[in-house]
């Protein structure tokens, strides 16, 4: 007798077979362990290819990684539990508790407990610690290699010793670092390296995106993405709001591989630019998350998400802090599972260990004197100084730079070709004065910044931290000041909570300048000028009063008598100031009884105001150029502008004065 079976004894055997595994499954669900034995442990299916959009776009060669193994929700759960209750045996804070080997700083109290909820919340799992740190250690293309020794590097920091590995095996991350901790290549390398071992062509359409907050900062990516690709065929491009929307929409049509973006501008371009390929899509890298939604660009980010093709996809979220809003996007541009990375949570403060800090307190009417003196002193340093308003900016900038002390200034309301021209200057300066408001607080690498100075002291301890983390960068040493008025010493107990230590420094009163009597005279003969420093004044006070911590700065205590010398000032001017307004529109007294009307105003700019800023801009720019005769070309171009001003005033009075007289005379 043959040993093979015959069809049929092998089919009945099959069929008792498949009865008993019908019969376990059955029996798993009645004791409320539906499914099969491995779902929770099989490979997620393999994605299929996203479908070109046009019949010229070339088919991609496949990734070599496997994507992040998928971790249900039950097993999250029961995870989040289980963390639950070793907290409460051991007595360390739940929310500071971790599983992981890297963290036991968090649980020692000294990490950051919303950062771990949120890789809690996430189901994200700590990454190993780094064996080596040396560039050389990963496998790297030799155009990436030659970039990165062309930029001068050999070691990687910690962020990037932690990252990159698992970005090039395609694991999605969750990132956490303090600024100016290199994570700008941290993130760009993988993607690099994505585009050129897929052998990205124009052809492909676009393959990696870099969502980021702010256009300096994308400016910025963009000008290390340059360096990087220097040695790839792959192209790379910029989109972001301000710029020539036609000339972007041409580039995306002919081909994109890495672009990086502002939320609004990328938005459109997904949702109305022809020709733009995104099917091919594989890495999205979503940078600053914190401040993207900050700034107002949830409904966008979560419009993009939805646009962006989610198969084969790889994805990379790093946030300074985390949110509620940001555990939200996160959750939805990750896959389950992500890796989680804080290369902070061993570290006793918030900021740099390198960088100096110190606080002096001073009085309204002496805070631009003190301000002026530090600044003469310091010219051949390179300082950054922060104030709370556009307004302020272009008044401190404008009188700065009329009194022989070069400034450039960079706020929100500039055009973006003038934003784009500061930024770059400043950057490849030596030394040099930047005035800006909180645009330039995040994300910026500035080189060599010497001096950080708050005049106008955030509203958050986190503002000041990303503030001051435009020095001290990349192991360089650097300073910052924080200028605070005698009420606002509270201050200090939420810097202090924030893990920010600081100085308290003091200047002798016969080291600052006494130029308050010139600064009066200057602004009161000065039409220009003093309409800038009526506008800063008035947005000074209006900034003040929109602080949240209401107990520490609180709008009704400002001596606005004080506040007026500081911009120039006897007396202070009518300006409308919006706070404090009651139905009827009173007058508001501050505790030395000056008065100050309360309507309704408005920082923005009108058509009128426009014109007088580029005027203002116009000079500014004259006065940067320095020198004795030009300083005295200043002078007559001043006054011969005020003689226009008012001699066109005085023809509009001769005008109405013969109308009026014509009228009269005709009754």
């Amino acid at each position: 007798m043959s040993a093979t079976a015959s069809p049929v004894a092998s089919t009945s055997a099959a069929a008792i077979e498949a009865k008993k595994r019908k019969r376990k499954r059955s029996h798993r669900k009645s004791n409320g362990n539906g499914g099969d034995d491995n779902a929770s442990t099989a490979a997620p299916a393999e994605p299929k290819q996203p479908e070109p959009a046009d019949d010229d776009v070339e088919p991609l060669i496949e990734p070599e990684f496997e994507p992040a193994p998928e971790e249900t929700a039950a097993e999250r759960k029961a995870k989040a539990k289980d963390l639950k209750r070793k907290g409460k045996q051991e007595g360390a804070p739940v929310a500071f508790e971790t599983e992981q080997e890297g963290h036991q700083g968090a649980a020692n109290g000294t990490g950051d407990a919303a950062t771990d909820a949120l890789a809690l919340m996430t189901g994200a799992k700590a990454a190993p610690e780094p064996k080596t740190t040396e560039f050389s250690s990963i496998d790297l293309s030799e155009g990436t290699r030659k970039a990165i020794e062309g930029m001068g590097f050999k070691n990687m920091t910690e962020v990037q010793a932690r990252t990159i590995p698992p970005l090039l095996a395609g694991k999605d991350v969750l990132g956490a670092a303090k600024t100016g901790s290199g994570k700008t290549l941290a993130f760009l390398i993988p993607a690099v390296e994505m585009l050129y071992k897929l052998k990205f062509k124009p052809r492909n359409g676009t393959g990696a995106i870099v969502v980021s907050p702010t256009r300096e900062l994308a400016l910025q990516i963009f000008g290390v993405a340059k360096e990087l690709c220097e040695h790839h065929n792959q192209t790379f491009a910029i989109v972001m709001g301000g710029a020539n929307r036609k000339a972007e929409a041409e580039k995306l049509a002919k081909g994109v591989n890495l672009l990086i973006a502002t939320p609004g501008r990328l938005l459109d371009h997904l949702q109305n630019t022809k020709g733009f390929v995104f099917s091919n899509l594989r890495a999205l890298i979503i940078d600053e998350a914190d401040r993207i939604l900050e700034i107002g660009f949830e409904d966008e980010m979560r419009q993009i998400i939805n646009i962006l093709p989610k198969e084969n996809r790889q994805s990379m979220l790093f946030s300074a802090t985390q949110t509620t809003k940001v555990t939200d996007l996160a959750r939805m541009s990750l896959r389950p599972g992500p890796l989680y990375i804080n290369v902070d949570t061993k570290s006793e403060t918030s900021t740099a260990n390198n960088l100096e800090q110190g606080y002096v307190v001073c009085d309204s009417d002496k805070r631009f004197l003190l301000l002026f003196s530090f600044l003469r002193k310091n010219l051949k340093k390179k300082v950054i100084v922060f104030f709370s308003s556009c307004k302020s900016v272009q008044y401190h900038a404008e009188l700065l730079n009329y009194i022989d002390v070069p400034t450039l200034d960079l706020h929100g309301k500039q055009k973006q070709q003038k934003r784009t021209n500061t930024f770059f200057e400043f950057s490849n300066s030596e030394k040099g004065i930047l005035l800006c408001t909180d645009v330039a607080a995040r994300g910026l690498d500035i080189p060599r910044v010497d001096w950080i100075i708050q005049f106008d002291p955030p509203d958050d301890p986190r503002d000041y931290i990303h503030r001051v983390g435009r020095t001290a960068r990349a192991g360089k040493e650097g300073k910052s000041l924080l200028f605070l008025l005698p009420s606002e010493l509270g201050f200090l107990r939420f810097l202090k909570t924030a893990k920010v230590p600081l100085n308290e420094y003091s200047f002798p009163s016969d080291k600052i300048a006494n130029v308050q009597g010139q600064l009066e005279k200057l602004i009161a003969k000065n039409y220009y000028l003093s309409q800038s420093a009526r506008d800063g004044f008035r947005s000074y006070i209006q900034s003040y009063a929109a602080y949240s911590l209401k107990t520490i700065f609180d709008v009704t205590q400002l001596d606005l008598a004080k506040v007026a010398k500081a911009f120039g000032f006897t007396t202070p001017p009518s300006v409308n100031i919006n706070i404090g307004r009651s139905a009827k529109g009173k007058k508001r007294k501050d505790h030395n009884g000056v008065e100050s009307d309360i309507e309704n105003a408005s920082d923005s700019d009108d058509d009128q105001e426009d014109e007088a800023e580029t005027e203002r801009e116009r000079r500014a720019k004259m006065a940067r150029r320095g020198g004795s005769n030009q300083t005295k070309r200043r002078e007559i171009e001043g006054r011969k502008a005020e003689k226009d001003y008012y001699r066109e005033q005085g023809r509009e009075k001769l005008q109405n004065k013969g109308r009026g007289q014509g009228t009269q005379w005709s009754r």
